[in-house]
């Protein structure tokens, strides 16, 4: 093989090295930024999201954020226990079968005016 096409060989190989190199460490910050948002949104930490990264951890905190009860919706529901209690109004219940009118409402035949 002549130096010359090794060289190219290699400087086409470090390109293409350098570009996988970025494109996974874009795809790791990407797959952060998400998981940290998720875990915020449920009432989580944000940090959480670093243990997607480690192998049995990332199936547990899947499971947790899954089937666990999220801190986000405690705090609502402790919210919504104070407002009942200080004298809001009880929302309203609505029916199961809402009671529409019975009959006709217009006029069966043409009615004209004389």
């Amino acid at each position: 093989m002549p130096p010359d096409q090794s060289q190219a060989i290699g400087a086409t190989l470090a390109t293409f090295g350098i570009f996988i190199t970025i494109l996974s460490i874009a795809s790791i910050v990407f797959a952060v930024i998400i998981y940290w948002r998720i875990f915020s949104k449920a009432g989580y930490s944000g940090a959480m999201s670093l243990l997607m990264f480690v192998p049995i951890a990332n199936i547990v905190a899947l499971c947790i954020l899954a089937f666990g009860t999220w801190p986000i919706y405690e705090e609502l529901n402790q919210l919504r226990q104070r407002a009942g209690m200080s004298g809001m109004p009880p929302q309203q219940q609505y029916s199961q079968n809402p009671q529409y009118p019975q009959g006709p409402q217009y006029p069966q035949g043409p009615q004209y005016r004389q």
